[in-house]
């Protein structure tokens, strides 16, 4: 039987510990901040997700939509109209707020 050997380099860091190298690199620094207000929105809404006890199955059912909808939005690979965060916020009894600020 094959064993599977494993490297003596390989180690498991933290995300931090890891963004913190990536963060060395000016080119992730510019992609990083160019999506940095969509990071944003999405850990608010798993955060308030969270603080619910909600699933994404039962988010889900509560927007008529499916588990995979919300999972997209979670992962970042989807990008919601306004109708869906509105019914989002309703299904998570919170208002959505939507602001421009000066730069």
């Amino acid at each position: 039987m094959n064993k599977i050997k494993r490297s003596p380099k390989l180690r498991l860091v933290s995300w931090e510990e890891h963004r913190k190298q990536l963060m060395k690199d000016p080119e992730f620094v510019k992609a990083w901040q160019e999506l940095q207000p969509e990071f944003e929105i999405i850990e608010k809404i798993i955060r308030a997700r969270l603080k619910r006890g909600v699933t994404q199955k039962k988010l889900a059912q509560r927007m008529k939509t499916k588990q995979s909808a919300i999972s997209r939005l979670e992962s970042g690979t989807a990008n919601p109209s306004l109708n869906f965060l509105k019914r989002l916020a309703e299904a998570l009894d919170s208002r959505l707020e939507i602001k421009l600020v000066p730069k």
